[in-house]
């Protein structure tokens, strides 16, 4: 399984420090509009959850009481839509849709009850009525400093409307009818614009902050349930070993087809043409025989070979330790293998230990360049874990597809984990994790 060995892209330096260019970032526009838009949406949303579920609540002794909390849940899930869209292009937040509302029983009835039984419905409620003193305390506070920021910064610009329209000499900074204070001066607009600067440089931080907090409410309310989560992901981690496994088995049956299949089925043919001639010609019959000998061992050889790849007797024998070793001989480099565990885990994680340092050290054979490896595997606490390092050119990127993809989503079948660590020009560290079971 070939894996690409790219070198990976180098940041972009930038002259500036990241102090002085949040200001005028992208980022911190997007955030400091989600902040402004969060207002007016977050009292309209608030205003009409409210009045539906304290109307919903009020008449929740007639019948009518309950299908007007369903509609409130349910127009709660509409504003969660709207929500997830904003943050998804305001903060660049990828908030899955909850599971749609599923009744058990056909009508309308059947739907009411499972909106009002779906935690997710009641997670919109709660997030419609929370959000908005929140967003108003982050529209004021932000709104606040980013404005008094680029006017005092700028006030040197437009301090000339005041002697031109208003008849004084500055911005009034104090007066009690005798006494009055202008910002008029060079000196007091030099101060200015640095009391400006400072709000400017510190209102972006400001602004990230709040954006935070609005991420975490939105991908704690309106996202879906842990165990939702757990249930697409349990799926989709089916649906990779399914796949692997009509891979392996396609491959299976392509190398029994073209190695020994094909070698056993000339072999038949050649003791038969050998039956044929021994009558006639013994001594080329004996040749045939002996050419049918050596058939029939690279044939027992491609078998083990096979069987080797599909699970290696020395791993059922002796375990990862002796398998590994095994491994290691036939690699190209020389590879040094320190196994610490204090027990087996069950055959299916050893088995997976075991092909993923397969794997790992025949890209290293193929591709690296090393002049050396090594491999580690110890337990940590409820966790197998295992090291491949080498001395390579680097450049490793599981993220551009490849071995190393593939090596990834066979891990995460089984709640694993891959990290590559493969900067340009090397060391290239891989660390998998694997639950550990006896």
């Amino acid at each position: 399984m070939a894996t690409a060995y790219r070198a990976q892209p180098q940041p972009r330096a930038h002259r500036l420090p990241s102090a002085l260019r949040a200001p005028f970032e992208g980022r911190t526009w997007r955030e400091f509009a989600y902040l402004l838009l969060s207002l007016p949406l977050s009292v309209v949303f608030f205003s009409l959850a409210l009045a539906l579920t304290a109307a919903g609540a009020g008449l929740v002794v007639t019948f009518l009481g309950i299908p007007v909390l369903a509609g409130a849940l349910a127009m709660c899930r509409g504003f969660g839509a709207v929500e997830r869209a904003r943050a998804r292009a305001l903060l660049r937040l990828d908030v899955a849709d909850p599971a749609p509302v599923r009744a058990q029983r056909a009508g309308l009835m059947g739907w009411i009850g499972a909106l009002l039984k779906s935690g997710v419905s009641w997670r919109h409620l709660l997030y419609a009525l929370v959000h908005m003193p929140w967003a108003v305390f982050a529209f004021c506070v932000s709104l606040t400093f980013w404005t008094y920021g680029w006017s005092l910064l700028t006030y040197p610009l437009w301090q000339w409307v005041f002697p031109v329209y208003a008849g004084v000499d500055g911005l009034q900074l104090y007066g009690d009818g005798t006494h009055n204070f202008y910002l008029d001066s060079p000196f007091e607009l030099a101060v200015t614009s640095m009391i400006g600067l400072l709000f400017v440089l510190v209102t972006p931080w400001f602004i990230r902050g709040f954006a935070a907090v609005d991420r975490v409410l939105v991908a704690g309310l309106l996202g879906p349930s842990r165990l939702e989560g757990r249930v697409v992901e349990l799926e989709s981690d089916r649906g990779v070993v399914v796949d692997t496994a009509a891979a392996d088995l396609r491959r299976i049956e392509r190398d029994l087809h073209d190695g020994a299949q094909a070698r056993l089925v000339a072999l038949a043919m050649d003791l038969g043409l050998a039956k044929e001639k021994l009558s006639e010609d013994p001594q080329a019959a004996a040749r045939m025989v002996d050419e049918a000998h050596g058939e029939v061992k690279t044939a027992l050889q491609e078998l083990r070979d096979l069987a080797r790849g599909i699970h290696p007797a020395v791993l059922t024998d002796r375990g990862l330790d002796a398998a590994l070793s095994s491994v290691a001989s036939r690699c190209s480099v020389p590879v040094v293998v320190e196994v610490d565990l204090p027990a087996r885990p069950v055959p299916a994680i050893e088995g997976i230990a075991y092909f993923t340092v397969s794997e790992l050290l025949q890209n290293i054979s193929k591709h690296s360049g090393a002049r050396t490896a090594s491999v580690d595997v110890w337990r940590s606490e409820d966790r197998l874990l295992i090291q491949v390092r080498d001395d390579g050119r680097g450049g490793a990127d599981s993220s551009q597809g490849g071995g190393l993809a593939g090596l990834a989503e066979r891990l995460d079948a089984v709640d694993g984990l891959l990290v590559v660590d493969s900067p340009a020009g090397g060391p290239t560290v891989v660390t998998a994790e694997l639950p550990w079971r006896t």
